[in-house]
């Protein structure tokens, strides 16, 4: 019986972590991680804030768990997706394009939550801005790393610098982020565009 209880409240205790996390990206990929708190989140799901506190701690355990549960979903929706498909130039256009749908598509109402959240914190040195820059890392890594297995492959120019590459691919990116939160949904074409002829500059097929 101790142990249905016990079990209970871990299930419990899990979905509200779920519902809190939830809001939480969503709420800072708008007003950002310090827009984040246990008062505010408790007010609009109607929990109490010492469950919360019970849950989170810290305002900055809060904004942790928030980046943590983020980066999932940014797995989830973009990365998966295109690691189904064998390395090469394919799956680069996949990792790009995915990116591109989960910006415009609104996957967290601000737009990026990364880069909301990296425009926020990049001169405020810490573990949050440590957090996000190991994901930041992590991004342009995969980017830099799927160009080489497309070199591998035969696909692109092998003169070609991955990093520099996945640099310039991601800066395609960032830059329609923020010029479409500007109001400018057009952006997404354009960028689309830029890293189409970026990528047929450097290939061999």
């Amino acid at each position: 019986m101790d142990q249905q209880v016990t079990d209970g409240r871990i299930r419990r205790g899990d979905q509200t972590r779920r519902v809190v996390l939830s809001k939480a990206v969503d709420v800072a990929s708008v007003d950002g991680l310090d827009g984040l708190s246990i008062g505010r989140l408790a007010g609009e799901l109607d929990i109490s804030k010492s469950g919360l506190i019970a849950h989170f701690g810290t305002k900055e355990e809060l904004q942790l768990a928030t980046i943590r549960a983020a980066r999932a979903i940014f797995v989830t929706t973009v990365v998966a997706p295109a690691l189904e498909t064998p390395p090469g130039s394919k799956r680069l256009r996949l990792l790009l394009e995915g990116w591109l749908a989960y910006s415009s598509d609104r996957r967290f109402p601000g737009g990026c939550f990364f880069a909301r959240a990296s425009h926020e914190y990049a001169a405020r040195p810490g573990p949050i801005r440590d957090a996000l820059a190991v994901i930041d890392e992590e991004w342009v890594r995969l980017i830099a790393e799927t160009v080489a297995e497309a070199q591998e492959a035969g696909e692109i120019d092998p003169t070609v610098d991955p990093a520099q590459l996945a640099f310039d691919l991601s800066a395609f990116l960032d830059a329609a982020n923020l010029r479409s939160l500007l109001g400018d949904d057009s952006v997404y074409d354009r960028a689309y565009r830029s890293m189409r002829d970026r990528i047929a500059a450097v290939s061999l097929s």
